[in-house]
Protein backbone atom coordinates (compact mmCIF):
# COMPACT_ATOMS: atom_id res chain seq x y z
CA UNK A 1 0.00 0.00 0.00
CA UNK A 2 2.73 2.38 0.57
CA UNK A 3 4.23 2.34 -2.84
CA UNK A 4 0.96 2.74 -4.30
CA UNK A 5 0.48 6.07 -2.14
CA UNK A 6 4.00 7.42 -2.62
CA UNK A 7 3.87 6.92 -6.21
CA UNK A 8 0.40 8.86 -6.21
CA UNK A 9 1.71 12.08 -5.00
CA UNK A 10 4.82 12.19 -7.23
CA UNK A 11 3.06 13.64 -9.88
CA UNK A 12 2.09 16.57 -8.64
CA UNK A 13 5.75 17.34 -7.34
CA UNK A 14 7.28 16.33 -10.68
CA UNK A 15 4.65 18.96 -12.26
CA UNK A 16 5.88 21.75 -9.78
CA UNK A 17 8.89 21.10 -10.19
CA UNK A 18 8.31 21.31 -13.93
CA UNK A 19 6.89 24.59 -13.61
CA UNK A 20 9.71 26.09 -11.89
CA UNK A 21 12.03 25.59 -14.17
CA UNK A 22 10.36 26.83 -16.95
CA UNK A 23 10.92 30.36 -18.36
CA UNK A 24 8.29 33.64 -16.84
CA UNK A 25 7.41 34.07 -20.35
CA UNK A 26 6.21 30.81 -21.10
CA UNK A 27 4.31 30.85 -17.84
CA UNK A 28 2.65 34.24 -19.26
CA UNK A 29 1.40 32.47 -22.12
CA UNK A 30 -0.03 30.02 -20.02
CA UNK A 31 -1.75 31.95 -17.59
CA UNK A 32 -3.07 33.85 -21.14
CA UNK A 33 -4.09 30.52 -22.40
CA UNK A 34 -6.08 29.73 -19.43
CA UNK A 35 -8.06 32.49 -18.53
CA UNK A 36 -8.83 32.53 -22.50
CA UNK A 37 -10.48 28.31 -21.95
CA UNK A 38 -12.15 30.06 -19.05
CA UNK A 39 -13.78 32.74 -21.02
CA UNK A 40 -14.83 30.66 -23.59
CA UNK A 41 -16.30 27.95 -21.25
CA UNK A 42 -18.21 30.26 -19.45
CA UNK A 43 -19.69 31.81 -22.95
CA UNK A 44 -20.45 28.61 -24.13
CA UNK A 45 -22.16 27.14 -20.99
CA UNK A 46 -24.88 29.97 -19.54
CA UNK A 47 -25.76 27.78 -17.21
CA UNK A 48 -22.30 28.23 -15.55
CA UNK A 49 -23.20 32.09 -14.35
CA UNK A 50 -26.33 31.10 -13.08
CA UNK A 51 -25.95 28.10 -11.37
CA UNK A 52 -28.24 26.13 -13.10
CA UNK A 53 -27.27 22.71 -13.64
CA UNK A 54 -28.65 21.25 -16.90
CA UNK A 55 -27.22 24.77 -18.30
CA UNK A 56 -29.82 26.55 -19.82
CA UNK A 57 -31.46 30.02 -19.09
CA UNK A 58 -34.61 29.52 -17.40
CA UNK A 59 -37.74 31.80 -18.91
CA UNK A 60 -41.39 32.06 -17.93
CA UNK A 61 -42.15 30.18 -21.52
CA UNK A 62 -40.17 27.28 -19.87
CA UNK A 63 -41.39 27.05 -16.60
CA UNK A 64 -45.15 26.53 -15.83
CA UNK A 65 -45.59 27.68 -11.94
CA UNK A 66 -48.50 25.86 -10.35
CA UNK A 67 -50.55 28.17 -8.19
CA UNK A 68 -53.08 26.70 -5.36
CA UNK A 69 -56.55 28.54 -5.66
CA UNK A 70 -56.11 29.09 -2.08
CA UNK A 71 -53.51 31.90 -2.91
CA UNK A 72 -55.75 33.05 -5.09
CA UNK A 73 -59.06 33.00 -2.85
CA UNK A 74 -58.98 36.31 -1.54
CA UNK A 75 -58.83 38.28 -4.59
CA UNK A 76 -62.00 36.32 -6.16
CA UNK A 77 -64.24 36.30 -2.87
CA UNK A 78 -67.03 38.65 -1.98
CA UNK A 79 -66.42 40.19 1.42
CA UNK A 80 -70.78 40.82 1.81
CA UNK A 81 -71.99 36.77 1.05
CA UNK A 82 -68.17 35.79 1.54
CA UNK A 83 -68.30 33.50 -1.34
CA UNK A 84 -67.18 33.32 -5.16
CA UNK A 85 -67.85 36.71 -7.11
CA UNK A 86 -71.61 36.03 -9.17
CA UNK A 87 -71.91 39.10 -11.57
CA UNK A 88 -69.05 40.87 -10.77
CA UNK A 89 -69.32 44.25 -9.83
CA UNK A 90 -67.00 47.29 -9.17
CA UNK A 91 -67.34 50.69 -7.23
CA UNK A 92 -66.30 53.41 -9.90
CA UNK A 93 -65.00 55.63 -6.81
CA UNK A 94 -62.37 52.88 -4.96
CA UNK A 95 -62.79 50.10 -7.20
CA UNK A 96 -63.85 47.06 -4.85
CA UNK A 97 -65.67 44.60 -5.94
CA UNK A 98 -68.72 42.53 -5.16
CA UNK A 99 -71.54 40.80 -5.97
CA UNK A 100 -74.09 42.78 -7.71
CA UNK A 101 -77.10 41.45 -5.92
CA UNK A 102 -75.00 41.90 -2.68
CA UNK A 103 -74.25 45.43 -3.59
CA UNK A 104 -77.24 46.31 -5.02
CA UNK A 105 -78.86 45.26 -1.43
CA UNK A 106 -76.48 47.11 0.43
CA UNK A 107 -76.74 50.43 -1.26
CA UNK A 108 -80.95 50.01 -0.33
CA UNK A 109 -80.02 51.09 3.34
CA UNK A 110 -76.25 52.83 2.41
CA UNK A 111 -74.46 54.70 0.02
CA UNK A 112 -71.06 53.84 1.47
CA UNK A 113 -68.62 51.22 -0.09
CA UNK A 114 -69.13 48.37 2.57
CA UNK A 115 -65.38 47.82 2.50
CA UNK A 116 -63.77 50.93 2.63
CA UNK A 117 -66.90 53.04 4.07
CA UNK A 118 -66.26 56.15 1.38
CA UNK A 119 -69.36 58.03 0.27
CA UNK A 120 -69.70 56.50 -3.36
CA UNK A 121 -72.95 58.66 -4.15
CA UNK A 122 -74.93 61.09 -1.92
CA UNK A 123 -78.40 60.07 -3.51
CA UNK A 124 -77.88 57.27 -5.98
CA UNK A 125 -74.88 55.11 -5.49
CA UNK A 126 -76.03 52.54 -7.72
CA UNK A 127 -74.94 55.42 -10.59
CA UNK A 128 -70.96 54.56 -9.83
CA UNK A 129 -70.71 50.55 -10.14
CA UNK A 130 -70.10 48.50 -13.17
CA UNK A 131 -70.13 45.40 -14.09
CA UNK A 132 -66.57 43.73 -14.07
CA UNK A 133 -66.69 40.88 -16.89
CA UNK A 134 -63.15 40.06 -17.31
CA UNK A 135 -63.08 39.50 -13.68
CA UNK A 136 -65.60 37.47 -13.61
CA UNK A 137 -64.77 35.30 -16.88
CA UNK A 138 -61.36 34.46 -14.50
CA UNK A 139 -63.56 33.51 -11.66
CA UNK A 140 -65.64 31.15 -13.96
CA UNK A 141 -62.06 29.41 -15.02
CA UNK A 142 -60.57 28.96 -11.99
CA UNK A 143 -63.64 27.95 -10.13
CA UNK A 144 -64.40 23.84 -11.69
CA UNK A 145 -68.04 24.00 -12.60
CA UNK A 146 -69.11 27.52 -10.68
CA UNK A 147 -70.74 28.91 -13.61
CA UNK A 148 -72.84 25.54 -15.12
CA UNK A 149 -73.87 25.45 -11.27
CA UNK A 150 -74.87 29.27 -11.09
CA UNK A 151 -76.68 28.64 -14.38
CA UNK A 152 -78.58 26.12 -13.12
CA UNK A 153 -79.79 27.51 -10.08
CA UNK A 154 -81.07 30.55 -11.76
CA UNK A 155 -83.02 28.22 -13.87
CA UNK A 156 -84.58 26.41 -11.68
CA UNK A 157 -85.45 29.50 -9.62
CA UNK A 158 -87.26 30.82 -12.68
CA UNK A 159 -89.19 27.60 -13.39
CA UNK A 160 -90.08 27.37 -9.95
CA UNK A 161 -92.03 30.34 -9.73
CA UNK A 162 -93.59 30.03 -13.36
CA UNK A 163 -91.34 32.75 -15.24
CA UNK A 164 -89.38 32.86 -17.94
CA UNK A 165 -86.04 32.07 -17.88
CA UNK A 166 -84.32 35.08 -19.12
CA UNK A 167 -81.76 34.19 -22.25
CA UNK A 168 -78.08 35.43 -22.15
CA UNK A 169 -77.68 38.48 -23.96
CA UNK A 170 -75.64 38.37 -26.88
CA UNK A 171 -73.60 41.43 -28.30
CA UNK A 172 -75.69 42.88 -31.94
CA UNK A 173 -72.64 43.45 -34.68
CA UNK A 174 -72.24 46.83 -35.08
CA UNK A 175 -73.14 47.87 -38.79
CA UNK A 176 -70.44 49.15 -40.61
CA UNK A 177 -71.24 52.35 -42.91
CA UNK A 178 -68.93 54.65 -45.40
CA UNK A 179 -67.65 57.75 -44.12
CA UNK A 180 -67.02 59.13 -40.30
CA UNK A 181 -67.70 56.65 -37.63
CA UNK A 182 -70.50 56.71 -35.86
CA UNK A 183 -70.09 56.57 -31.29
CA UNK A 184 -72.47 53.49 -30.27
CA UNK A 185 -74.33 54.26 -27.09
CA UNK A 186 -75.25 51.97 -25.10
CA UNK A 187 -78.58 51.43 -23.22
CA UNK A 188 -78.11 54.20 -20.14
CA UNK A 189 -80.54 54.40 -16.74
CA UNK A 190 -81.80 57.76 -17.12
CA UNK A 191 -83.87 59.17 -14.32
CA UNK A 192 -87.41 60.17 -15.44
CA UNK A 193 -87.57 64.01 -15.32
CA UNK A 194 -91.04 64.48 -13.18
CA UNK A 195 -88.60 62.73 -10.16
CA UNK A 196 -87.36 66.13 -9.89
CA UNK A 197 -86.90 66.71 -6.22
CA UNK A 198 -84.36 64.53 -4.15
CA UNK A 199 -84.90 64.89 -0.12
CA UNK A 200 -82.44 63.78 2.86
CA UNK A 201 -85.49 62.80 5.77
CA UNK A 202 -83.20 63.17 8.90
CA UNK A 203 -84.25 61.67 12.39
CA UNK A 204 -84.54 64.11 14.95
CA UNK A 205 -86.46 61.47 17.69
CA UNK A 206 -89.56 60.39 19.35
CA UNK A 207 -91.37 61.10 22.44
CA UNK A 208 -91.80 58.35 25.13
CA UNK A 209 -94.48 55.92 24.54
CA UNK A 210 -94.23 56.24 20.99
CA UNK A 211 -94.04 52.50 20.71
CA UNK A 212 -91.68 50.51 18.80
CA UNK A 213 -91.00 51.29 14.89
CA UNK A 214 -88.29 50.57 12.70
CA UNK A 215 -85.52 52.65 11.78
CA UNK A 216 -86.12 54.54 7.71
CA UNK A 217 -83.54 52.38 6.06
CA UNK A 218 -83.82 54.59 3.13
CA UNK A 219 -83.14 58.19 3.57
CA UNK A 220 -82.14 59.39 0.26
CA UNK A 221 -85.06 59.58 -1.73
CA UNK A 222 -86.21 61.16 -4.92
CA UNK A 223 -89.78 62.56 -6.11
CA UNK A 224 -91.51 64.50 -8.07
CA UNK A 225 -92.12 67.98 -6.89
CA UNK A 226 -95.78 67.71 -7.25
CA UNK A 227 -95.20 65.46 -3.96
CA UNK A 228 -96.86 66.77 -0.94
CA UNK A 229 -95.89 66.38 2.86
CA UNK A 230 -99.18 64.45 3.07
CA UNK A 231 -97.33 61.68 0.35
CA UNK A 232 -93.75 62.21 2.45
CA UNK A 233 -96.11 61.46 6.32
CA UNK A 234 -97.28 58.09 3.79
CA UNK A 235 -94.46 56.87 2.89
CA UNK A 236 -92.53 57.15 6.61
CA UNK A 237 -95.41 55.23 8.32
CA UNK A 238 -95.29 52.63 5.97
CA UNK A 239 -91.34 52.28 6.09
CA UNK A 240 -90.91 52.30 9.72
CA UNK A 241 -94.60 50.69 10.81
CA UNK A 242 -95.66 53.21 12.86
CA UNK A 243 -98.54 52.60 14.65
CA UNK A 244 -101.84 55.26 13.55
CA UNK A 245 -102.02 56.87 16.89
CA UNK A 246 -98.39 57.74 16.68
CA UNK A 247 -98.29 61.75 14.74
CA UNK A 248 -95.21 62.10 12.12
CA UNK A 249 -94.15 65.69 12.33
CA UNK A 250 -92.09 67.40 9.31
CA UNK A 251 -90.28 69.89 9.73
CA UNK A 252 -87.57 72.11 7.24
CA UNK A 253 -85.61 74.16 8.78
CA UNK A 254 -87.16 76.12 11.34
CA UNK A 255 -90.86 75.01 9.47
CA UNK A 256 -93.66 73.00 10.36
CA UNK A 257 -95.00 71.92 7.44
CA UNK A 258 -98.49 71.43 6.35
CA UNK A 259 -99.70 68.26 4.50
CA UNK A 260 -100.99 70.04 1.60
CA UNK A 261 -98.22 71.78 0.54
CA UNK A 262 -95.66 70.14 -2.18
CA UNK A 263 -91.87 69.95 -1.81
CA UNK A 264 -91.70 72.29 -4.74
CA UNK A 265 -93.75 74.75 -3.19
CA UNK A 266 -91.24 74.76 0.19
CA UNK A 267 -88.12 74.46 -1.62
CA UNK A 268 -89.21 77.88 -3.45
CA UNK A 269 -90.75 79.47 -0.20
CA UNK A 270 -87.40 78.67 2.22
CA UNK A 271 -84.92 78.83 -0.29
CA UNK A 272 -80.87 77.90 -0.59
CA UNK A 273 -81.37 77.53 3.52
CA UNK A 274 -83.23 74.13 3.26
CA UNK A 275 -81.00 72.46 0.65
CA UNK A 276 -77.37 70.81 1.38
CA UNK A 277 -75.80 69.32 -0.83
CA UNK A 278 -78.47 69.70 -3.77
CA UNK A 279 -80.49 67.98 -1.38
CA UNK A 280 -83.98 69.26 0.18
CA UNK A 281 -83.31 68.28 3.97
CA UNK A 282 -86.42 67.63 5.87
CA UNK A 283 -86.15 66.86 9.30
CA UNK A 284 -89.08 64.39 11.33
CA UNK A 285 -90.13 63.71 14.81
CA UNK A 286 -92.58 60.90 16.16
CA UNK A 287 -94.88 62.06 19.31
CA UNK A 288 -97.93 60.21 20.55
CA UNK A 289 -101.58 62.06 19.47
CA UNK A 290 -103.71 63.33 22.40
CA UNK A 291 -106.31 61.84 22.95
Amino acid sequence: GAPSCSGSRSHPFEFERSRSESSGDEDDEEDDEEEEMEEEEMEGDPGARFGTDDGELDSDDDRERMINLAELTPYILCSICKGYFIDATTITECLHTFCKSCIVRHFYYSNRCPKCNIVVHQTQPLYNIRLDRQLQDIVYKLVVNLEEREKKQMHDFYKERGLEVPKPAVPQPVPVSRGRPRKVLGSVFRIPPELDISILLEFIGANEGTGNFKPLEKKFVRVSGEATIGHVEKFLRRKMDLDPACQVDIICGDHLLEHYQTLREIRQAIGESAVQDGLLVLHYGLVVSPL
